[in-house]
């Protein structure tokens, strides 16, 4: 059964935002690599990591790129591992190119894709993707949503009094 997930970002600038990815991950108690991977400079770097993925435990690529953003479609067509698209802004569009370059994939090669800089959805799901088979990590999840509805009550309440 995979347990862990890659991260990959097309940039060392990504890091800021890919992080996110990380941070939820670990409080979810998920294994995860971390690390960059051009689609466009180091082309042959993402084959390798995304090809091995699978034989490496890995369940899930999460994916994160800015500008022409063609880094999740790359690591979909290296691999039947889900692959999530975390568009990244920058540039003149802040974005929106990045987004529309993720979701907008070709028939037969699905990304997942979350919103611009959502790299904590993208580990959301993808921890959601592993407790389809893992039934502690599922409650790890429940117990994180517990945990933003009780925020939730008490900024209300606070609000309220």
């Amino acid at each position: 059964m995979a347990k862990s997930v890659l991260i990959l970002m097309g940039s060392k600038s990504d890091l800021t935002t890919m992080s996110k990815a990380a941070a939820m991950l670990r409080k979810l108690g998920v294994e995860y690599e971390l690390t960059v991977a051009s689609a466009h400079r180091s082309p042959e770097r993402v084959d390798r990591l995304v090809r091995g993925a699978r034989d490496r435990g890995v369940g899930v690529v999460i994916a994160g790129a800015g500008l022409a953003a063609h880094l999740a479609g790359v690591c979909a067509s290296a691999t039947t591992l889900p692959v999530i698209g975390v568009p990244l802004a920058g540039g003149k569009l802040a974005g929106l190119d990045a987004l529309l370059s993720t979701v907008q994939m070709p028939s037969g090669m699905p990304v997942a894709t979350v919103g611009i800089d959502m790299a904590t959805n993208a580990a959301v799901l993808a921890a959601q993707m592993l407790a389809i088979e893992d039934a502690d990590l599922a409650a790890r999840l429940e117990d994180e949503r517990a945990e933003m509805a009780k925020a939730i009550e008490e900024a209300a309440a606070e609000l309220e009094s």
